[in-house]
């Protein structure tokens, strides 16, 4: 059977529940509500492990905290035999205008500290991710405070409206693969 690892970066916490940086942590739940499954705490995260249209799916919410993320990407896709080529990482996207969704098989880490972690920790920049843009709409010099503050009330309803097509970004990527994905959901 065909083995997804789907990991959305965020930081554990009731205090970053609700934050920019969080995206990730917010669009698997999401997808696990769509699922009707439930997380499990395990090794490195919340972990929920199921069957979806005859494939075998991890999903992950890392407890690494977002900067420190490829710890626990690698430990799930060795520990599950994942190939690269069947993980999805869902982060959020300071480059991208709020509501900008940009899928790709390989890239850059765009400044995003997860990424870079995951990057280094796999040595490939050659993973499939999904980034939810949040904006950039911040001082020089307060990215960190921009990123860890709550979303206002216009962010709220906007990420919400999207949730459906969150979800069909999922299941395309896990029935149909990146490219068809890239294709019917960028731009």
């Amino acid at each position: 059977m065909n083995k997804f690892l789907i990991v959305g970066i965020g930081n554990i916490g009731k205090e970053y529940h609700d934050t920019r940086h969080n995206v990730g942590f917010k669009i698997l739940d999401y997808f696990l509500e769509e699922c009707k499954e439930t997380y499990e705490t395990k090794k490195y995260g919340q972990v929920a492990k199921f069957n979806f249209r005859g494939k075998s799916i991890i999903l992950l919410k890392p407890s690494t905290f977002v900067n420190l993320s490829g710890k626990s990407v690698r430990y799930w896709l060795k520990k599950e035999k994942v190939d690269i080529k069947n993980l999805l990482v869902i982060s959020d996207d300071l480059n991208l205008d709020f509501g900008t969704i940009r899928i790709k098989s390989k890239g850059s880490d765009g400044g995003h500290n997860g990424l870079k972690d995951i990057s280094q920790i796999l040595n490939t920049s050659t993973y499939p991710r999904f980034r939810f843009g949040i904006g950039g709409d911040f001082k020089k010099g307060s990215q960190s405070d921009y990123v860890l503050s709550k979303w206002n009330d216009n962010e709220i309803s906007e990420f919400i409206s999207l949730e459906s097509s969150f979800i069909e970004i999922i299941k395309s990527f896990i029935t149909s693969g990146i490219d068809v994905t890239m294709n019917k959901f960028n731009g």
